[in-house]
């Protein structure tokens, strides 16, 4: 029998070999390790990207805060948006147009023309529309602005690994200058208005530019800094588009799966990690999914989690889980997180 490329690949390249004969979901990535002990990592991306953190802090890794809220507000419960969640406070962000539109706006090179929202004495942040305590004037939101993003460029200029977890397609934009909201105006905070709101979807063409670019930003300021990649796993809980969310849901994790792909393959220290092919995969079991079939259960992200440390070089030493008697356990920790409301989810509540 002559020989032929197959003969020499891995045992994990073969359905047969990597999985039903007991292949472990550590082999679904190669490469060298995603974080080391000691490098600073910042993350961002949609509500499943706030799982990372408090695992990587229990493992003993260094998770790089730039912006954290006062002292005398941590009694209260997290917005359940993540502002408290990131690295510095920009909450879920869902498109890399957001993304990129972030560091531009850091960077001071774009400055959005519909900036903020008046409503009832107080000033609200279209770009952080649920933060719990909005401005009381133009100065004052002013001042918190600039503050804000400060805090986003230190974080992305000072990063040794930055995590981006790739969530949605689909965006409301500004019909005046392309400012891509979190949130449709008016489900959260704001008016929609139709001739200044508009619906885009993006493809694959967008997305790897868009993503490109900010590296490429990133990396003006912060040179060696390397990139995880990843996908998130959870159905879009509504689709603009007029058609079924399952086929639209597909679609938008196609585009954002292969735009990963792409990036990682035209940039030197970017990796994709697969998150989404272990939560959504032919062998993932139906217990990796809450009952409605779109939130990810516990058991979901503490596989992912498990498999993404395995690819990290961690020093046992310096694991630590938060304080027993007076913080909650990483268990809840994670059960909460699973539980928290993004501003996508506001979609589904402010319908009909």
């Amino acid at each position: 029998m002559s020989d032929h490329p197959y003969r020499r690949a891995p045992e994990h390249s073969f359905w047969s070999r990597a999985l039903t004969r007991g292949g472990m979901l550590e082999s679904f990535f190669e490469g060298p390790p995603l974080i080391r002990v000691g490098e600073k990592v910042v993350s961002a991306g949609s509500c499943f990207a706030a799982n990372l953190v408090p695992h990587l802090e229990k493992a003993g890794l260094s998770y790089l805060r730039t912006e954290t809220g006062h002292p005398s507000f941590a009694r209260y419960r997290n917005d359940n948006f993540g502002y408290s969640l990131f690295s510095a406070a920009y909450g879920n962000i869902y498109t890399t147009r957001q993304l990129l539109q972030l560091m531009k706006r850091a960077l001071g090179t774009f400055k959005p023309e519909e900036d903020r929202w008046h409503l009832d004495g107080q000033v609200f942040d279209p770009f952080r529309p649920a933060l719990r305590y909005p401005a009381s004037s133009d100065r004052e939101f002013d001042l918190l602005t600039a503050q804000h993003l400060q805090a986003a460029l230190d974080a992305f200029s000072n990063a040794d690994v930055f995590v981006f977890t790739l969530g949605l397609t689909e965006a409301w934009v500004s019909a005046s200058d392309g400012a891509v909201f979190p949130a449709c105006p008016g489900t959260i905070v704001g008016t929609y208005e139709e001739d200044k709101h508009v619906f885009e979807n993006f493809g694959v063409s967008d997305v790897s530019s868009d993503l490109s670019e900010f590296i490429q930003l990133m990396r003006q300021r912060n040179p060696g800094v390397r990139v995880v990649l990843t996908v998130s796993p959870v159905p879009l809980v509504a689709t603009a588009t007029g058609g079924h969310v399952v086929p639209a849901t597909t679609f938008s994790k196609s585009v954002l799966r292969v735009a990963a792909q792409e990036v990682a393959g035209k940039h030197d220290n970017v990796v994709y990690f697969p998150s989404y092919e272990i939560i959504t995969s032919h062998t993932a079991p139906c217990s990796f999914f809450e009952a409605d079939r779109r939130s990810v259960s516990k058991a979901g992200i503490d596989q992912v989690m498990s498999v993404f440390l395995s690819h990290c070089k961690t020093d046992p030493s310096l694991a630590t889980g938060p304080d027993e008697s007076t913080a909650p356990s990483i268990a809840a920790l994670s059960a909460a997180l699973v539980e928290a409301e993004c501003e996508e989810a506001m979609m589904d509540r402010t319908s009909p």
